[in-house]
């Protein structure tokens, strides 16, 4: 028998040129640089978000990182240790800590206006809460456009005005009708909470007021704010928190056009700003509040209380 013939094995080599495939050691370079990239766009978005103190205080942490710089000598001003580094167990790295800016207007008309600027953002948040208190009131929440919040140079002004249906007194009298008991002791709690003081001044329409002799516009508004002054009482507001209680009648009417519009039958409750209580304080001047708001030559009248008495007329 031949011998079986033997298989002939070729083998062939592939050459590879230019290197060939190194595996997957660029996907490590490519997350370094999307590293480094995120890295560098956080620092550009710290830097234009941080102010000129706060990049001090950054740049005095990294001058002196550590907590001791080997010397025996004091903390340097507004730090815990000699370094940037905070030497206490909780209240960690003061050198990232806000300054304190020291420096402050010198100008009186500056430092004025700044202040005013102050005030009125604290009265508009102020009013911005009554605005919620009142929605949220099932006691003040049907009565709601009859209540008139704004702000004005002597505070926060609340003014429960009358509607053709709904008056908030019995015709010409001083005595508050049920339901603005209600929310005259609403107000009073809410009022209660913050610090400052208020002034209340009553209104009347033009209609003259005749069946009394002596007793007119005057007496009736000066009445009726007093009638809403012990209603806000009633409801939690205390005594030293009223500052002037006002009778104007007719002189300061909110519908000009109309001078015998309901609307005109008002009580107006101002919520001071801290410049108005100043006048207040000031009152010996002639410079109250409630004066500034008056035209040229109307005077304020008594506030003292009268008996309330019956008359005509749609006040």
């Amino acid at each position: 028998m031949a011998d079986a013939p033997t298989p002939i094995v070729i083998r062939r080599v592939k050459k590879v040129v230019g290197g060939g495939h190194h595996g997957g050691s660029w996907k490590v370079a490519f997350a370094d640089f999307a590293t480094a990239m995120m890295a560098f766009f956080l620092l550009m978005w710290l830097i234009a978000a941080t102010t000129k103190e706060q990049k001090g205080a950054i740049s005095e942490y990294f001058n002196n990182p550590s907590m001791m710089d080997g010397r025996a000598t004091a903390p340097s001003p507004g730090m815990n240790g000699p370094g940037g580094a905070s030497t206490s167990l909780v209240k960690l790295g003061s050198g990232m800590e806000l300054k304190k800016v020291t420096t402050k207007p010198s100008d009186p008309k500056e430092i004025k206006r700044l202040s005013k600027e102050l005030e009125k953002k604290r009265l508009e948040a102020l009013m911005k809460e009554l605005n919620a208190a009142i929605a949220a009131s099932a006691a003040l929440a049907p009565f709601k456009d009859q209540l008139l919040l704004d702000i004005t140079p002597a505070g926060l002004r609340i003014q429960i005005v009358d509607k053709q249906n709904r008056p908030m007194f019995d015709i010409g009298s001083s005595s508050l009708k049920p339901y603005t008991v209600e929310i005259l002791h609403e107000l009073g709690r809410f009022i209660e909470t913050v610090p400052n003081r208020i002034s209340i001044s009553g209104h009347t329409d033009n209609a003259p007021y005749g069946n009394i002799a002596g007793y007119t516009n005057w007496e009736l508004s000066a009445d009726r704010a007093n009638a809403a002054r012990r209603a806000l009482v009633g409801g939690g507001l205390s005594e030293a928190k009223i500052a002037v209680v006002v009778g104007l009648a007719s002189s300061v009417l909110f519908d000009k056009t109309h001078p015998e519009a309901p609307i005109n039958r008002r009580i107006s409750i101002v919520v001071m700003s801290q410049a108005a209580e100043a006048n207040v304080a000031a009152d010996d001047k002639g410079d109250s509040p409630i004066e500034q708001a008056l035209p040229q030559g109307v005077a304020v009248v008594s506030t003292i209380e009268t008996p309330a008495a019956s008359a005509a007329g749609s006040h």
